[in-house]
């Protein structure tokens, strides 16, 4: 195998891995936090495991839904750091960003 041939194969390998990874993260998309379990928060946010997943549903279910993804810090365990990490995955629902 050449190096001209050898270049080729990795590069349409990469742009191949390139293509793949962002068409699975456009899949993945949004999170509604204001309809999603606590299973679908925690495999969607970054910083955010069962319990603190558990801590936004039970917030959401006390207090009404989230009118913006930043009174997701009223949640204990959840600071602005962390909504700045998630913002562009969390929704409000289908008619709001």
């Amino acid at each position: 195998m050449n190096i001209r041939t050898l270049v080729s194969t990795t590069l349409s390998a990469l742009l191949l891995a390139i293509a793949l990874n962002s068409s699975v993260l456009a899949q993945m998309g949004r999170v509604d936090i204001n309809s999603a379990s606590a299973e679908e928060i925690s495999q969607a946010l970054v910083g955010i495991g069962p319990s603190k997943a558990e801590a936004i549903v039970a917030y959401r279910e006390e207090f009404g839904q989230f009118e913006d993804v930043d009174e997701l810090i009223n949640v204990r365990g959840i600071g602005l750091r962390t909504v700045d990490q998630n913002r562009d995955r969390l929704s409000l629902g289908v008619d709001q960003p």
